[in-house]
């Protein structure tokens, strides 16, 4: 969790291969705790192609049988089959958009929201901005995007920067 959140929590992400990735494992965290997902990590890599989206948005009902059966990933046959769902929505984005990254980070004008919390009590489960972001994706069919998970999803690319105005990793404005 400390190497998480030292060398990849927070910092802005452009690649939408990671994009995909942290859409995923997010989803895939809902009712868990994140050091589950955390260990699971090279698991769900590994099950997910490396989250190639072209390849993921190929999986069929075969495919799906086979990941609820790997121990290295949650085993919820709606999280599996939603990840198979949205690959097939991020090549529909990257065919409209150019890419993931375009479409996500159009939201918050290409830069960072930089908030000012002071202990992470103070941080939101959710805000206005992941309601629309989550109801966007909705619309365009993504799964397991709603606006908790949404928000977990921004924080974690760097999309929004909550660090802890003590915090090393803060960004400065």
């Amino acid at each position: 969790m400390v190497a998480h959140h030292d060398d990849e929590w927070g910092r802005p992400s452009h690649d939408d291969r990671h994009l995909f990735e942290m859409l995923t494992l997010e989803g895939a965290q809902a009712g868990l705790s994140w050091s589950t997902i955390l260990h699971k990590r090279e698991g769900y890599r590994r099950a997910f192609a490396g989250f190639d989206p072209a390849k993921v948005a190929r999986f069929g009902a075969k495919d799906v049988e086979r990941l609820l059966a790997d121990p290295g990933i949650v085993r919820n046959r709606l999280k599996v089959e939603s990840t198979v769902n949205n690959a097939a929505r991020v090549l529909e984005v990257q065919r409209e958009l150019g890419s993931l990254d375009a479409y996500f980070w159009s939201f918050v004008d290409g830069r960072p929201i930089v908030n000012d919390f002071r202990t992470l009590a103070e941080l939101p489960a959710e805000t206005d901005l992941s309601k629309a972001i989550a109801k966007d994706l909705k619309r365009r069919g993504f799964r397991f995007v709603g606006p908790t998970v949404i928000y977990a999803f921004m924080q974690s690319v760097g999309m929004v920067d909550d660090h802890t105005v003590d915090c090393f990793r803060r960004s400065r404005r």
